[in-house]
């Protein structure tokens, strides 16, 4: 006996493509305006990982032509920022290592909207570049005992930071570890949390509870940090 199978097949009306397309095009609407989203927010966040750990490097680069101190270690006359701890601004224990950054952008977090970038470390520019005179121009904290001998102090990280809850202020803060030390308002592309650089050189990123607890486990009991 022979047997034979039919099947029926119907194509596509003209009206069901339409709304076939349409729904595609909703989905795509829809779905990757979040995907870019978290895409660029990736991309900040390892931008700025990437910022601090070359300035890690710079620190522990400067380091080795100086006797393993940082610059917050050394006399001005010796070429250091020691003196200018309690009274200067941020940026000048940038300044003296721009031999070892080579440019001031590294010093700007991607996800930071109040600082913007300079281009030059050279205060006698030409006409078009940006110098990098003050704080205007970064966004990271300095911590000014952290040493090549505490591996885990707080060296450098993201300036949006809240002691007790209260948002810290620019220029010297002394931080016990019994402090809670948080994130204030997290910036959005860093996933709620922030980037430190310890002073080993390495980078994390963490959450405010996590943050709270690097604070306590840095080695000192008392951290200076001079915020931008």
């Amino acid at each position: 006996m022979k047997l034979s199978q039919t099947c029926n097949r119907r194509a596509f009306t003209l009206l069901e493509l339409v709304v076939l397309v349409a729904c595609l095009a909703l989905l795509t609407a829809l779905i990757l305006p979040a995907f870019v989203r978290r895409s660029c927010a990736r991309s900040a966040r390892i931008n700025c990982i990437n910022n601090l750990k070359q300035i890690g490097l710079s620190y522990r680069t400067w380091a080795l032509d100086n006797q393993d101190k940082y610059p917050m270690q050394v006399s001005v006359t010796n070429g250091g920022t020691m003196e200018l701890i309690n009274s200067g601004p941020a940026y000048v224990h940038f300044l003296v290592m721009s031999n070892e950054l080579s440019t001031p952008k590294i010093l700007v977090c991607p996800d930071d909207p109040e600082r913007i970038n300079a281009t030059t470390f050279s205060a006698n520019c030409v006409p078009g570049q940006v110098p990098f005179t003050n704080d205007s121009y970064l966004s990271y904290f300095v911590g000014v005992d952290a040493n090549p001998d505490l591996p885990n102090a707080l060296l450098s990280g993201d300036r949006n930071l809240a002691v007790d809850n209260v948002p810290v202020r620019a220029g010297m803060q002394r931080i016990w570890t019994n402090s809670t030390l948080t994130w204030f308002k997290p910036r959005g592309e860093h996933m709620g949390g922030g980037n430190v650089g310890l002073a080993d050189g390495s980078v994390q990123s963490l959450t405010s509870t996590r943050l709270k607890a690097a604070l306590q486990y840095g080695g000192m009991a008392t951290n200076r940090l001079v915020i931008p």
